[in-house]
C-alpha cells in the first residue's frame, strides 16, 4: 500500500541477523512525510480510551505504524536520574523519581530455564530462542522499585520491516494479573528491589522469526513514557509441544526424532536395491537458524503470514530451489557439475545453508531431489515443524493431470520414446510435515506432503504441497495443495498403448503395481528404515485402493481410461538374484514366463535395456535382442539375460541406474507381454575405522578406505567428510585412482561435544557416484 514502504538504514533489517556484523541494537522510529500532521486513527483512539495513562496522544502513533526501522549502535549509558528539579518549596524527599529501565536480561543462557524448558538448548549461541504458545521469563531492572499501583509498564514486540499491530507483527504486551492462554500477557513473576522479573506468556498462533523488543514505562499520571530499546532480539518458533499450536505432535519419541534430530537417514536406489546414506541436518549448528529466518525473509510470504504453518511450509518449498526465484539450490541432472558440487557428493544441509547465507541468497550448486529434501528437513526442524525426508520407490512423473503413467508402442511394439513424456522415476526423495489442516474438511490433518524438488509449477510456481497424506491415500485429489500430482506419484496405473494403423491409439495392457513402491523414511529412535506404503496408499490390489484409483480418475484429464479386464493365461516376471548386480561385473537378471494354460503358447520377446538417469529419462539404449520362448502347457521357463560389463562400462551416468524393457505377443492368443524393470550397478561402500578413544578436547583419528571396483583408473576422486560435534566438513582431494587398487585416506581431528555422533564420508568423481560411508563413535567427557 502507498505510505507503507519503511526506509532501512544499517547492516541489516529487522527480522534478518546480520550476517557476520557486529552487535547492533534495533530501534524503531517514526519517520515524519510532510508537515500535516496524521489524523489520529481508530485504532489509536481505542487504545488511548482502554488505557488513557500509557496511550497518549502525544505517541499513540507509534503503535499505528512503525515507518522507519533504523539499526543504530547502542547509546552509552545515561547518569542515573536523581529526581527532579524541586518546584514550589517542595523538597525533593517529597518528589517522586520518573520510573526508567536501566537494562533488560533475556535470560538466554542455553543451560538457563528458557532455553531448557522450550528445548531450545541445543541451538547454538546465547540469544533467546522460544517457542509460542509457552510462557517465557525475562527480568528488568529499573532506576528505583516499581510499584503496581502508581506505575504503568507494557511490552512491545516487533518484527518485519513494517510492524502493524492489525497485522499482528507488532504486538503490545500488557501487564496482567493472570496470563491467558490465547493473548499476549505479562505477569510480575519475582520483584527484589529494583529488578523485576516479568512471566510472558504468547499465544500458540503468534508469528513466528525475530522479533525487536522495547519497554515502555510511565506512571498513572500524564506524562511522557520512557521507552527502553532491548539490545538483544527474540526469536519465536513453531511449538509441536503445545497443544493449542497447528503443529502439535502428541508423542515425546516422535517430537525427539522429527524436530530434535540432527542426524538422519535418507534412502535411495530401487524397490529391490534399497540403499540408505546418513545425512548431517545440523539444524542447531552455528549458523543455520540464522540462515533459515533469511530464507523466510527473501522468501514473498508477509511476516503477518508466518505464524501459519500451511503458508510457511508451502512458500519454503519454492524457496529450497532456485528455480524461479533465486532460492537455495540450483538442480541440476545433466551429469555436469563442473561449477559446482556434485548432488551425490553433499552429505549434510549446513554448508549448504551457510553458503547461501554468506552469499546474501546466491543459490548453491547444485542439487538433486535427495539434497533438497535434506536441506528442506534441516529448514523445518529448524523452525520447529515435525518433519522427515521421505523416499518413493517407482515414482511416477504424471506431466498431463492424467493421473496415469502412460507409454506409448508403434505398430511393431517398439517404445515411441517422443510420445513417452510421463516417466516413472526409481526413486524419489520428499518430505512430510506435521500440522493441523483447518483448511480442509475435518480429519486431514496429520502428515502433510511437499516436495522442493523443481518438477512441476504449482500457481505459477515450482513447488508443491502441503498435500494431506490422507487425501492422497483416498485418492480425494481435488483438495489442495497439489493433492493429483502426488497422488500419480504413489498410486497412478501404468497403461501401455498400441498406435493402430490409422494413428489412434488403443489400450492393450495395464500395471495397476507399477508405481509407488516401498515408501521408506528413518524409523523413529533406530537407523532402520521405516516402511509407511500404509500411509500413502491402501494395500495394492484391494477394493478400497481400487476405489481410490478410480475416484481420482474421475478428476484426472483421462476419465475413461479404464477397461474391463481381458484373459491373461500367459505371465511374464524379472526377478533379480540377492541385491542385485555390482558395479564393474557382467549384470545377471531372471527372466520367468508362465503358461497358465493347458495348451502350449509360443512368443517372441523383444528386449532392450537403456541407461537412464534415476528421474526415468532415457540416455539411450545399450544392449536389443529377441528372444524366442516355447512353453508347454502349464510350463515355467527361466531365461537368463546378461548385460557385459563391456556393453555398459562407458554409458552410465548418475546413479548407474539401467531400464530393461520386454514386450511380445503370444502367438496362439494375440495376448500381449510388457514389462519394464528399473535396476541399478550396486557401489561399494567406504569403510571408515576410529581410531584411538573419543574424548571431548583430545585428538583422535578415523581411517578411511576405500577399493575402487572398476578395471579402469578414476579421475579426480574428491572425498568429503564430515561429522556434527567432530569436525567441520571438508574436502580431501585424492586425485586419481587405479583400476581395482585400494586408496587409505586418515583423518585427525578433535571431538567438541561429548555423545553419539556420527562421522560421514562419501567420495565423488565422474566415474562412480553414491558412493559413502559413516561409522557411529561415542565421546566422552573431557
Amino acid at each position: 500500500m502507498p505510505g507503507e514502504r519503511a526506509t532501512v538504514r544499517g547492516t541489516a533489517d529487522v527480522g534478518r541477523f546480520p550476517g557476520a556484523s557486529p552487535p547492533t541494537r534495533v530501534e524503531l522510529s517514526i519517520q515524519k512525510v510532510g508537515e500535516k500532521k496524521a489524523e489520529e486513527s481508530a485504532c489509536c483512539r481505542w487504545l488511548r480510551k482502554m488505557c488513557p495513562c500509557c496511550f497518549c496522544q502525544k505517541y499513540a502513533t507509534i503503535y499505528d505504524v512503525t515507518h522507519t526501522v533504523e539499526l543504530i549502535k547502542p547509546p552509552a549509558l545515561a547518569p542515573e536520574p536523581d529526581g527532579t528539579k524541586p518546584a514550589n518549596g517542595e523538597s525533593k524527599e517529597t518528589e517522586v523519581m520518573k520510573l526508567g529501565v536501566r537494562s533488560v536480561h533475556l535470560l538466554s543462557s542455553k543451560t538457563g530455564r528458557n532455553r531448557l524448558e522450550h528445548h531450545t538448548d541445543l541451538y547454538h549461541g546465547d540469544q533467546l530462542i522460544v517457542r509460542r504458545g509457552q510462557n517465557f521469563c525475562v527480568e528488568l531492572e529499573f532506576n528505583r522499585p516499581f510499584s503496581p499501583d502508581t506505575d504503568k509498564l507494557h511490552l512491545d514486540l516487533r518484527t518485519g520491516p513494517l510492524p502493524m499491530v492489525s497485522k499482528g507483527t507488532h504486538v503490545i504486551v500488557p501487564l496482567v494479573d493472570h496470563l491467558e492462554d490465547k493473548r499476549w500477557g505479562a505477569q510480575i513473576a519475582e520483584q527484589d528491589g529494583n529488578k523485576v522479573k516479568l512471566s510472558v506468556h504468547s499465544p500458540a498462533d503468534a508469528v513466528i522469526g525475530l522479533h525487536g523488543l522495547t519497554v515502555t514505562t510511565g506512571s498513572q499520571k500524564e506524562e511522557t513514557p520512557n521507552i527502553y530499546t532491548s539490545s538483544e532480539n527474540i526469536v519465536m518458533l513453531f511449538n509441536p509441544w503445545c497443544t493449542d499450536d497447528a503443529v502439535f505432535l502428541d508423542d515425546e519419541e516422535e517430537r525427539k526424532e522429527y524436530v530434535l534430530n540432527d542426524i538422519g537417514q535418507i534412502y535411495y536406489g530401487t524397490e529391490k536395491q534399497i540403499g540408505s546414506r546418513t545425512w548431517n541436518f545440523g539444524q542447531f549448528q552455528e549458523g543455520i537458524l540464522e540462515a533459515c529466518l533469511f530464507i523466510l525473509e527473501k522468501s514473498d510470504i508477509p511476516p503477518s503470514g508466518r505464524g501459519d504453518p500451511i503458508n510457511v511450509v508451502r512458500v519454503l518449498s519454492a524457496m529450497i530451489n532456485a528455480q524461479d526465484d533465486f532460492g537455495v539450490l540450483i538442480g541440476n541432472w545433466s551429469g555436469n557439475y563442473s561449477q559446482g558440487v556434485s548432488p551425490a557428493a553433499w552429505s549434510s544441509s549446513v554448508e549448504i545453508l551457510r553458503k547461501y547465507h554468506s552469499s546474501h541468497g546466491t543459490p548453491v550448486p547444485y542439487g538433486q531431489c535427495w539434497v533438497f529434501s535434506g536441506v528442506t528437513t534441516s529448514v523445518l526442524r529448524c523452525l520447529g515443524i515435525p518433519t522427515r525426508s521421505v523416499t518413493n520407490f517407482q515414482s511416477a512423473h504424471d506431466t498431463d493431470v492424467s493421473l496415469t503413467n502412460d507409454v506409448y508402442f508403434d505398430e511393431d511394439l517398439e517404445p515411441i520414446d517422443y510420445l513417452n513424456s510421463d516417466s516413472i522415476w526409481n526413486f524419489h526423495v520428499w518430505n512430510d510435515c506435521w500440522m493441523a489442516r483447518p483448511d480442509l474438511p475435518d480429519g486431514h490433518g496429520g502428515w502433510q506432503a511437499i516436495d522442493s524438488t523443481p518438477q512441476e509449477t504449482s500457481q505459477g510456481t515450482f513447488r508443491c504441497g502441503p498435500a494431506s497424506v490422507t487425501a492422497i491415500r483416498s485418492g480425494q485429489v481435488y483438495l489442495k495443495h497439489d493433492t493429483p500430482f502426488v497422488f500419480a506419484e504413489v498410486n497412478s496405473d501404468k497403461i501401455f498403448w498400441q498406435r493402430n494403423s490409422d494413428g489412434t491409439f488403443t489400450q492393450f495392457h495395464s500395471e495397476k503395481k507399477a508405481v509407488g513402491h516401498c515408501i521408506s523414511t528413518k524409523a523413529v529412535g533406530s537407523d532402520d528404515r521405516a516402511d509407511i506404503t500404509h500411509l500413502y496408499k491402501h494395500p495394492e490390489g484391494s477394493e478400497e485402493e481400487r476405489i481410490a484409483v478410480e475416484t481420482a480418475s474421475r478428476y484426472g484429464s483421462k476419465p475413461d481410461v479404464y477397461t474391463p479386464a481381458v484373459a491373461e493365461d500367459v505371465s511374464l516376471e524379472v526377478r533379480m538374484e540377492g541385491e542385485g548386480p555390482r558395479m564393474g561385473a557382467d549384470a545377471h537378471l531372471s527372466l520367468l514366463v508362465k503358461n497358465l494354460s493347458s495348451e502350449p503358447r509360443r512368443t517372441t520377446l523383444h528386449s532392450q535395456v537403456a541407461v537412464m538417469y534415476y528421474t526415468g529419462v532415457v540416455k539411450g539404449t545399450i544392449k536389443k535382442e529377441q528372444l524366442p520362448v516355447e512353453l508347454l502347457p502349464n510350463e515355467e521357463k527361466t531365461i537368463e539375460w546378461v548385460l557385459p560389463y563391456q556393453q555398459y562400462q562407458n554409458q552410465l551416468v548418475d546413479q548407474a541406474a539401467l531400464m530393461l524393457t520386454l514386450s511380445g505377443r503370444v502367438t496362439e492368443t494375440k495376448q500381449v507381454l510388457a514389462n519394464q524393470t528399473t535396476f541399478r550397478l550396486r557401489t561399494p561402500d567406504l569403510n571408515i575405522t576410529p581410531l584411538g578413544k573419543a574424548v571431548v578436547g583430545q585428538e583422535m583419528g578415523a581411517k578411511i578406505t576405500f577399493t575402487n571396483p572398476l578395471p579402469r583408473t578414476l579421475k579426480d576422486v574428491v572425498f568429503r567428510v564430515e561429522g556434527l560435534g567432530l569436525q567441520k566438513g571438508h574436502e580431501v582431494v585424492v586425485g586419481d585412482v587405479g583400476g581395482l587398487s585400494t586408496v587409505t585416506l586418515t583423518e585427525h581431528f578433535i571431538p567438541t561435544q561429548p555423545g553419539a555422533r556420527k562421522l560421514v564420508a562419501s567420495l565423488d568423481c565422474k566415474q562412480l557416484t553414491q558412493v559413502h560411508g559413516v561409522v557411529d563413535i561415542v565421546v566422552l567427557e573431557e
